[in-house]
């Protein structure tokens, strides 16, 4: 792997966790109702650490294409027609819980690889963090 970029901490739960190290889930998506990281933070090259929720990091993955949604009535229903067998959605309920979000983050995950666990000294309640901002680009 060449130089990184930013490092991100990304929580996720099962079976996402799952799905992202075996290569089924090949876009990360975040959804929020406020301009928080990752939107505007993540780029083509970062390196993004996975972390148990509640436990350890546990793999990694490089960012590829990075899709910023800054979303109106019509952006989820375009969102999930072009990306929903990527992002993998487990609930029946999935689509139906973002509506009220006013962005949407998506990133292709490239090079999935598990790791040894590593233990992280996490304890807000955020979903992904900026651990190390890279090199302006």
């Amino acid at each position: 792997m060449g130089a990184v970029g930013t490092v991100h901490l990304a929580i996720l739960v099962e079976p996402y966790l799952g799905l992202v190290l075996r290569g089924e889930k090949t876009v990360e998506s975040r959804f929020a109702r406020v301009r928080c990281a990752p939107f505007g933070c993540v780029s083509w090259g970062d390196l993004v650490l996975l972390k148990r929720s509640g436990g350890p990091v546990v793999g990694a993955f490089v960012v590829g294409s990075v899709w910023p949604f800054e979303l109106d009535p019509t952006s989820l229903g375009e969102i999930r027609g072009r990306f929903a067998a990527a992002i993998c959605p487990q609930e029946d309920d999935f689509w139906q819980r973002r509506e009220a979000a006013r962005y949407a983050t998506l990133m292709e995950i490239v090079r999935p690889v598990s790791i040894p666990p590593v233990e992280w000294p996490k304890r807000d309640r955020r979903g992904w963090v900026v651990v190390c901002p890279g090199r302006q680009r």
